[in-house]
């Protein structure tokens, strides 16, 4: 996978390819008469999920010939164009009531739940000030590296982890960069010049973060529902719905969802998935 665009970037569509991983068992695509069905499909997701869907788009074209057209970029921004003018056949927004607004808007047919992000405390390789938990980064003398005026939900959620935790305000006294690029404080912690950060388990995972952190989970009750959930859905601009639902249910099945597993986040499909969809009602009404 190509490392995650910087910040200055992130707000814009981003369009990337990458070698396919290995081959996965597909869906049979059901029989598509006559000479006038589609050979590509528009697919636009919140951009978090690129390192997600790039190799997984490689591998659906790999198997099936169809081309996917695929854009990721700021949640906000596409799921105000799309409540707009703007068209696209599959999307996969970030936060659940996007997706009820597109349903309830008649922009979008039906949505599946897709993956749930995981928030996790790093610190540098070796974790030199011995950290074990979120309550650490409260702790006197632990230098912290937040990201507060991150774009949603990089800064809000981070602080109601801290909130939750009851840790917030000896925190944020510790805090000594506050930025607003997660991606920039991932370079921090990884350069020692801070002893822990709060940041989406889906960042460690990116080519130029792996291996360079260290990695201390979070427990689920200081977790914000509202970041977590990722759906995906068909839009009533799909050109041909057969292929639409075909491409959803291959990136929602245990093979697709193995793509996201791989880029951090939890599969909506693997048990502490289902356990999430459940607690947090991602469901199509």
């Amino acid at each position: 996978m190509k490392e995650e665009a910087p910040c200055s970037e992130r707000r814009r569509f981003l369009r990337q390819a990458v070698v396919s991983a290995a081959a996965v068992p597909l869906l049979p695509l059901s029989a598509r008469a006559g000479t006038d069905k589609e050979t590509s499909l528009q697919v636009w997701s919140c951009g978090g999920l690129a390192e997600a869907f790039i190799p997984a788009n490689t591998e659906y074209e790999r198997q099936t010939g169809i081309a996917i057209a695929y854009t990721g970029a700021f949640a906000a921004a596409l799921g105000k164009s799309l409540l707009g003018s703007a068209q696209t056949e599959v999307f996969a927004p970030r936060v659940l009531d996007l997706a009820r607004k597109l349903k309830e808007a008649g922009k979008m047919l039906y949505f599946k739940p897709l993956c749930f992000t995981q928030y996790v405390v790093v610190t540098p390789k070796g974790n030199p000030a011995g950290i074990t938990s979120i309550t650490d980064l409260g702790r006197s003398g632990v230098r912290v590296v937040l990201a507060p005026q991150a774009s949603p939900p990089g800064g809000d959620a981070v602080k109601v982890i801290l909130k939750k935790a009851g840790v917030e305000e000896a925190a944020l006294k510790n805090t000594v960069i506050q930025g607003s690029c997660v991606q920039t404080i991932m370079d921090d912690v990884i350069d020692g010049k801070g002893d822990a950060s709060i940041v989406e388990m889906r960042l460690t995972r990116v080519e130029r973060f792996a291996g360079k952190v260290e990695v201390i989970s979070i427990p689920s009750e200081f977790l914000p529902p509202p970041p977590l959930p990722f759906t995906i859905g068909v839009m009533k601009y799909a050109k041909d719905r057969d292929l639409a639902d075909h491409y959803v249910d291959f990136i929602c099945s245990e093979a697709g969802q193995r793509f996201f597993e791989q880029a951090g986040f939890i599969p909506a499909v693997s048990e502490q998935g289902k356990l999430l969809v459940n607690k947090l009602g991602v469901h199509d009404a």
